[in-house]
């Protein structure tokens, strides 16, 4: 009976490792081709890697939470045979294959799609590109007992649920296969798995009362009687914590290094009487045009920033560094528009391309997909390529102004602070209105002090008075 090895092959992102997220299969499986092995992450996206062999699986050669490389071997598969063209080792697919983004191979649910049909002797899975053999590097991570991972692999394989929900359920020790599923599609969904995990939190504290309660992961039973005895002191080894830094969160700290230190960053900011901005947001949701969409300041905020870098076309250039030792300044006459998303997976920051050209209903509708697209984890790399100025809610955590950092290849990035009632003088009187702080950070290479402050004072200008946009 022969053995097939299945390299990590390259997604298409042109990244160099991913980390091993979740087996999806166990030793002893029987798998077919295409079916969904195993989740990985790479510094972009999570991605599902169908099999490429039928057959019965062997070893898992990486364990979840190891950082592999390219090219390396991940699981065995025995007695099988392959796809047409072969896909499992590093340089078996077409060249092609490996141009398709990371979302290859999803469904709109997360789960594998049908799989393409294929044209011929030289057909391959989609989404699998070349990559040398080389060897893994791995992360140190705590052993788990292989009979347990099997079991729970086995059971929720069939279950329907997003990646992040599959990790949460992971880290509750959830098993899918007992969840009771709400989502429109049968899906399990986040909420699904914490209320599970509560149910279950009760019912051992009923049955056992009298065990303490030692779990890996626990989530607090609500009204649960307050202890009268002191806090014990914490065991030895709890009270550090180490955390890995790798896929998104490696990335961005990179990008973030690199900006800091290569960009001279100046910041600036206003108050602002956001009160007609509340008051046309309020007009938008009741408008039967805007019904079956999201609307928010957020969706003003960015008409503002489209509209005053048509004003300032140097906001929305970029610098450049020549090989030869000079530099240039590249004006783009387009708004490849980013907002910053705070994700399970950390920050990213995917932008709306030529969004100068969409009206007030199709820029609401991108945002919307983008925000949501970003949460699901299935943000695509190019989906974060390209970008010519950023945005960042940071009102959305309570905050009322920072000095954010640009975004490489950026040289402008603008945070919309909290929007609250405060005391504002108006015709000599004051009176209760909605305030916020627009603040931004720039290039200085790029901009001086009167474009950046000219470029803060219009963004102002539109939020104090939005009907200026009908210009």
């Amino acid at each position: 009976m022969s053995t097939q090895t299945f390299h990590l092959p390259d997604v298409g992102e042109g990244l160099t490792e991913a980390e091993i997220v979740q087996w999806r299969v166990a030793p002893g499986d029987a798998v077919e081709v295409n079916d969904v092995l195993v989740e990985i992450e790479t510094a972009k996206s999570l991605v599902e890697l169908p099999s490429p062999f039928a057959g019965t699986v062997g070893e898992l050669l990486a364990p979840e939470g190891d950082t592999v490389t390219v090219g390396a071997p991940i699981i065995t598969i025995a007695g099988g045979a392959g796809a047409p063209g072969g896909a499992g080792g590093a340089g078996d697919a077409a060249g092609g294959a490996a141009q398709q983004d990371a979302s290859v191979g999803l469904s709109a649910h997360g789960e594998p799609a049908s799989p393409p049909e294929p044209e011929g002797e030289g057909a391959v899975l989609v989404g699998y590109g070349t990559g040398g053999a080389v060897a893994s590097r791995r992360t140190p991570r705590a052993a788990r007992g292989a009979a347990g991972r099997s079991a729970a692999v086995k059971a929720s394989v069939g279950v329907v649920a997003k990646p992040p929900v599959r990790k949460l359920a992971r880290d509750l020790g959830v098993d899918l296969a007992q969840v009771t599923p709400s989502g429109p599609a049968g899906e399990v969904t986040r909420d699904d798995v914490v209320t599970h995990a509560e149910q279950a939190s009760v019912f051992r504290n009923i049955a056992t009362p009298a065990a303490p309660a030692v779990r890996e992961h626990t989530i607090p039973v609500p009204h649960a009687p307050a202890s009268v005895s002191a806090p014990s002191a914490p065991p030895a080894g709890d009270r550090e914590e180490t955390i890995p830094v790798k896929g998104v969160r490696k990335a961005t700290s990179s990008a973030m290094v690199r900006s800091a230190y290569t960009a001279p960053h100046v910041s600036v900011w206003t108050d602002v009487d956001a009160t007609r901005t509340m008051e046309l947001v309020k007009r938008l949701k009741a408008s039967p045009d805007f019904a079956d969409i999201k609307v928010s300041p957020l969706l003003i905020m960015a008409r503002a920033v489209i509209w005053a870098v048509r004003r300032t076309p140097l906001i929305g250039a970029a610098w450049i560094d020549k090989e030869d030792g000079s530099a240039e300044i590249r004006v783009r006459n387009y708004v490849n528009l980013g907002i910053a998303a705070a994700t399970p997976r950390g920050l990213l920051v995917p932008n709306i391309k030529d969004a100068q050209d969409l009206s007030l209903r199709e820029l609401a509708r991108a945002l919307e997909k983008l925000t949501l697209t970003a949460r699901e984890g299935k943000t695509t790399p190019a989906d974060q390529q390209g970008g010519t100025i950023t945005i960042t809610n940071i009102g959305v955590f309570g905050m009322d102004a920072g000095t954010p950092i640009i975004n490489p290849g950026e040289s402008g990035i603008v945070a919309m602070g909290t929007i609250r009632q405060k005391p504002w003088v108006v015709d000599g009187e004051v009176r209760p209105r909605f305030v916020t702080t627009v603040s931004g950070s720039f290039d200085h290479r790029v901009i001086d002090g009167d474009g950046m402050s000219r470029f803060i004072a219009d963004v102002a200008s539109i939020l104090e008075e939005p009907a200026l946009l009908l210009d």
